[in-house]
């Protein structure tokens, strides 16, 4: 079936001028509007608009996104539906998938790792004040503009009203929402998911950042899952032979990573805090900087 394609079409004042990208619900478009310039328009797939389900989660999505504000957060300007259409204008984001940035550079330099981590803090202690959990936080959902060293915090389309009744937030052991890789514990045990899992993802971002590598190794998702709910995460400056950390840096990345949520820092913007602190009074030690590693590490130096 070809995928539709709606550009030249205005919806709600948004002209569609060309596709570009595309989600498991939703179509984006690079979009123009007369007052706020360009924008991103999500809109939802033709097969999914008479699906009731859908198109609540879609607009639940917008919802959330419109709660939250904040400089690190994509600004939601409007959503809905127009002529059959159900859309989400957004603001258009400069940059790239932070996964594509990281993928293309290698690990990096940890006050620039610090500068990323205390722009994602903020972002989700605003969602936190706005009774807003992420739930799928992972460099995927992260836009990073490499020219300003700038995020932007996006998709709220799994994440959950932390004031909803608690009947309504239970899960069963075994059944999660979010991405393996990135998600807390408790998560995959069936308890109620707060803040402090964002903080957990947070954490598991800033030792990928700097390590390009994950504090979990499980090969595959059944081995991952079950290190998970029983394993305690690799330590920072055992991830990588010839990588090595400060004891603070170390000791203030693996405080997110605690198995118990209530033993992590208590906000998102105090874990920043405390890593941005130890990154700044201690450096990495080794021979091992793949990508542009050095070319950070000269730059933070020039600043």
């Amino acid at each position: 079936m070809a995928q539709e394609n709606l550009s030249g079409r205005t919806v709600a004042g948004y002209q569609l001028i060309e596709p570009v990208g595309e989600g498991g619900t939703a179509l984006v478009y690079r979009a123009e509007h007369p007052d706020r310039g360009r924008c991103a328009v999500k809109i939802l797939k033709p097969r999914l608009r008479n699906d009731e389900n859908a198109r609540k989660r879609f607009l639940r999505e917008s919802d959330y996104g419109a709660r939250v504000q904040h400089e690190s957060v994509v600004q939601t300007y409007d959503y809905g539906e127009e002529d059959g259409l159900v859309y989400l204008a957004l603001e258009w984001a400069e940059g790239e998938p932070l996964s594509d940035f990281v993928k293309r550079s290698g690990r990096l330099d940890p006050k620039l790792v610090a500068n990323i981590l205390t722009q994602l803090a903020g972002a989700l202690g605003a969602a936190h004040a706005s009774g807003i959990i992420h739930r799928d936080l992972k460099p995927e959902n992260i836009v990073y503009d490499p020219n300003t060293q700038g995020v932007k915090l996006l998709d709220f389309g799994i994440a959950r009203d932390a004031e909803a009744d608690p009947a309504q937030r239970l899960t069963r052991t075994g059944f999660f929402v979010g991405t393996l890789q990135y998600v807390a514990p408790e998560a995959l045990s069936g308890e109620l998911v707060g803040p402090s899992a964002d903080i957990f993802s947070l954490a598991t971002i800033t030792y990928n950042l700097l390590t390009d590598l994950h504090p979990y190794d499980g090969r595959s998702p059944r081995e991952l899952f079950q290190q998970l709910l029983t394993a305690d995460p690799r330590p920072l400056n055992q991830a990588a032979k010839g990588l090595k950390f400060s004891n603070a840096l170390e000791k203030a990345v693996m405080a997110g990573l605690a198995r118990e949520p209530s033993k992590r820092p208590a906000t998102a913007e105090k874990y920043a805090e405390e890593v941005a602190k130890a990154a700044a009074n201690g450096d990495v030690d080794g021979t091992e900087k793949g990508g542009l590693f050095g070319v950070f590490k000269s730059i933070m130096r020039k600043e």
